[in-house]
């Protein structure tokens, strides 16, 4: 129980410790930030929201693959290892 326990609570703090940068990631380079002043002074604010979601599309893709890769992972593990301890028991 203990072990399953320190196991959630390491993947907690790993989700945390990706979520959090996810704040910074509103900061845009000097030459978009102008672009977007620009922009959002004539009148256009399109071009700034779309530019922050592509920001944090490109930050969160990543991530996603990731996690769907290590979804995976674990699964096969744990239906490799169920599969070696039904051999090792005999059945």
């Amino acid at each position: 129980m203990f072990v399953k326990l320190m196991s959630h609570k390491k993947i907690t703090l790993v989700l945390l410790a990706l979520l959090v940068p996810i704040a910074n990631s509103l900061a845009q380079c000097a030459m978009c930030r102008v672009t977007v002043e620009n922009n959002f002074s004539n009148g256009d604010v399109g071009i700034g929201a779309g530019l922050n979601f592509g920001i944090m599309y490109l930050l969160v893709m990543p991530y996603i693959a990731f996690s769907i890769i290590g979804y995976f992972w674990y699964k096969s593990s744990k239906r490799n290892a169920r599969k070696n301890e039904h051999v090792k028991s005999g059945y």
